[in-house]
């Protein structure tokens, strides 16, 4: 068997070094262009448990790389004047001319074929091979080649980053973060010799250049940036190597492999997929490719290539894309760190560390109790503060032990919730005629005695025509009234939840099935199907009835009823009322273009689409109390750019809102079209409400994926919401907040009488022979 590998970097050199010691009988050549010193960078970092699989793959090169090692433990954030670090991480470098050096001859000794300074431009200049390997990087050779086949996206972001070197001794990952009048630029920085270090400058496309650096060469990039980071640098330099601006892409192919019968050909490392390099995953991924890739040659054999290429893809694109995600998601949070600047040193370094997702409150905790400590501190504080800002008579107020972020309480006018966590609305299709009833109450009842701080009823109809369903909730007349009001006198009675109500339109995404007989069927005349209405007349899905665009009249009486709804919320007891202006339903689809086609006042701009959602706003909030909060939710994006809804508008709505009376802001996304493609994830929409509540001055709620407490602080303690909202996991687990309180040591919990035996106690209680309940 003959293998070409187009590119001699780690990818390229490694898998060589692994097959080949895997299989020596087979011939192994690696092209390269460059000369076998040269090397474009500078260190080349990883993490401690990335070496593991090095050690196990081949125990020569994982020695020889670990004896150049640089270690370290600490990350370092220069930001706001300050230096605060964070310790217990444990990454390691070195320089990647040396990590190319190191596997070129261990190349040579097992006999691989290493030939440089060699351009390929055609299929013809390569050797003859059963396969080749495209190992050629971000601007790979073989990718172009095949492009048809490989189908890959390049993701050109909005950054431009130079790769300088330092002499200056480096001890930690280090972050700086200078803010200067052409806007920030950031520092991605770590040692990889004695005396050397990587550093690498960052700042968004529109401040490189307002600075001027997009005519800037080499020479003058350095004297920029050795200006600029003087105070930094300690009199040092900095050190060019083909130090050109440049900007990153993220690249993903629908597939990495090619076997048609003629050849058989297969990328990986960066001609395949990117990692950005602010998770030091680059290098890393490209080897972890290698030793994956040799794996299944040794599972399958050599007789089938194909086999293996695609045993390979199989199993290695669940762990690449799980990498790249969070590769992404660190690029996108550097992309906008300019926000956060508002932030004070340790919640902005504690936002840093978690921008990822992959650490998180509880495991940062376990590295670094103080830094966490530190944050939830300044978190409780910050809340303090706010409290007696609004009301000077709290002085006093949240004195003694300092809860973690969840368990902090939030103030919304005269409403106090006891802790962040939130049961977010979800419909139960149950009702008959709109009336609430005993499931109900037993789903709504259980969850308030699970304790969270907040509970929001589902999404709630103010007409008959409004409902999705028929068996969504109404709130349209006394019968419904007095049935929310033996809900809500439950929660009060039971529990120390607060409970509110969401009141809705559902427009033309009325008239269906619930889920359970057909989703998103609509009904027909004989089962009982209504006239829907719309701002304009376009279905929401090809073959759905059209809804009615609505004139002035209609929008005098879902208005009205909107407002009579509300009444009856007060009526009922509701602590909070939320309207519901996301999804699609009808006052969303007045906000998205995508949905309102209108010609009058109520349609084409912004200001117009927003015209007719604000005022049944200002309607709902007359007839609200004064002390109560009024809440809204808002789908912030579309995710279809600018044909929908996008986040600069829902900044803007949130704005107006604010301005309205509105007390909090519920983020959500989509559901305005069907061809929406949400970015699923772990906390995929927290980004939006993030982005609002840096923007606007106003709470701000956030829902979608998060998953438990653990979450839920991370997110609250980096300042990217207030509450917390979670819908399925409150489906799985009614008891979500008492199980939190109980891992997080809060025992003092409220627990209705009948419940008290089974409530948990703190361990040394548990010890006491006098305990009765023992």
């Amino acid at each position: 068997m003959n293998i070409a590998t187009l590119g001699g970097g780690p990818a390229g050199l490694y898998f060589s070094i692994l097959m080949k010691k895997a299989f020596p009988e087979v011939e192994i050549q690696v092209i390269e262009r460059n000369r076998p010193d040269d090397t474009f960078g500078w260190g080349v970092v990883f993490s401690d448990e990335t070496l593991s699989a090095f050690e196990q793959a081949d125990p020569e090169t994982y020695a020889k790389i670990t004896g150049e090692f640089k270690y370290w433990r600490d990350i370092e954030t220069f930001y706001g004047g300050e230096k605060v670090v964070s310790t217990g991480h444990g990454f390691c470098a070195l320089s990647r001319k040396t990590l190319l050096l190191i596997l070129q001859e261990r190349c040579r000794e097992l006999g691989v074929k290493l030939q440089f300074e060699r351009e390929i431009s055609s299929l013809e200049d390569l050797p003859e091979a059963d396969l080749l390997l495209g190992a050629d990087g971000v601007s790979s050779w073989v990718r172009g080649r095949f492009v048809d086949h490989f189908r890959p996206d390049l993701d050109w972001r909005k950054c431009r980053f130079t790769w300088l070197g330092t002499d200056k001794p480096l001890e930690a990952f280090t972050f700086i973060f200078k803010d200067t009048p052409h806007g920030l630029f950031q520092v991605h920085a770590y040692p990889f010799e004695e005396n050397l270090g990587t550093w690498i400058v960052e700042c968004r496309e529109e401040v490189w250049k307002a600075a001027g650096l997009d005519s800037a060469d080499e020479a003058e990039t350095v004297r920029f940036c050795e200006q600029l980071f003087a105070d930094d640098l300690d009199g040092h330099r900095l050190l060019n190597n083909r130090s050109i601006w440049r900007v990153f892409p993220t690249v993903t192919c629908e597939t990495w492999h090619l076997c048609d019968g003629r050849r058989n050909v297969l990328l990986i490392g960066d001609a395949a997929h990117t990692a950005h390099f602010s998770i030091g995953s680059g290098t890393k991924l490209a080897m972890e490719d290698a030793i994956a890739l040799v794996d299944e040659f040794q599972r399958h054999g050599l007789d089938d290539i194909p086999k293996v290429l695609h045993e390979y893809e199989e199993n290695r694109w669940v762990d690449v894309a799980k990498l790249q995600k969070a590769a992404q998601t660190s690029l996108e949070w550097f992309e906008k760190s300019a926000q956060f600047t508002h932030q004070s040193p340790i919640q902005f370094s504690f936002n840093l560390m978690t921008r990822s997702k992959r650490i998180t409150y509880d495991n940062l905790r376990l590295r670094d109790p103080e830094l966490v400590d530190r944050a939830r501190d300044y978190f409780h504080h910050q809340q303090i503060d706010r409290l007696r800002s609004r009301d000077p008579e709290s002085e006093g107020q949240g004195e003694g032990e300092i809860p973690v972020p969840v368990f902090t309480p939030l103030d919304l006018r005269h409403l106090r919730l006891d802790n962040r966590l939130v049961v977010s609305p979800m419909c139960q299709y149950s009702a008959e005629d709109g009336l609430p009833n005993d499931w109900h109450l037993v789903h709504l009842g259980s969850r308030a005695i699970g304790s969270p701080g907040l509970m929001i009823t589902e999404m709630t109809d103010v007409t008959p025509e409004g409902r999705i369903t028929l068996g969504c909730t109404g709130l349209w007349n006394d019968e419904q009234t007095a049935a929310w009001r033996r809900i809500v006198d439950f929660v009060h009675a039971n529990s120390g939840t607060k409970i509110g109500i969401q009141l809705a339109h559902a427009g033309r995404k009325g008239s269906v099935f619930h889920p359970w007989q057909g989703d998103d069927v609509p009904l027909t005349e004989e089962q009982g199907a209504w006239q829907t209405l719309a701002p304009s007349a376009l279905p929401y899905r090809d073959g759905w009835p059209a809804p009615r665009a609505m004139d002035r009249h209609d929008m005098d009486t879902v208005r009205e009823a909107f407002v009579s709804a509300t009444r009856r919320a007060l009526a009922a007891g509701f602590d909070l009322v939320e309207l519901h202006m996301a999804h699609g339903y009808l006052l969303s689809s007045f906000i998205s273009p995508l949905s309102n086609q209108r010609q009058d006042q109520y349609g084409g701009s912004l200001e117009n689409r927003l015209r007719y959602p604000l005022e049944v706003f200002r309607a709902v909030r007359r007839a609200w109390p004064e002390d109560r909060p009024l809440a809204v939710r808002i789908s912030a994006t579309d995710w279809l750019g600018e044909r929908g809804t996008t986040l600069e508008d829902s900044v803007t709505l949130a704005q107006l809102l604010s301005e309205a009376g509105c007390d909090l802001i519920d983020v959500s996304t989509a559901g305005n079209s069907p061809e929406s493609q949400p970015d699923y994830g772990r906390m995929y929409q927290v980004p939006f409400a993030e982005a609002i509540r840096h923007k606007v001055d106003i709470p701000v709620m956030t829902v979608g994926a998060v998953l438990d407490a653990d979450q839920a602080n991370t997110i609250l303690a980096a300042g990217r919401a207030d509450l917390v909202a979670m819908a399925r996991p409150h489906l799985r687990d009614a008891y979500l907040t008492r199980r939190a309180a109980e891992t997080y040591g809060y025992f003092d919990q409220p627990w209705p009488g009948q419940y008290v035996l089974g409530a948990p106690r703190p361990p040394k209680a548990a010890q006491r022979k006098s305990d009765p309940r023992e």
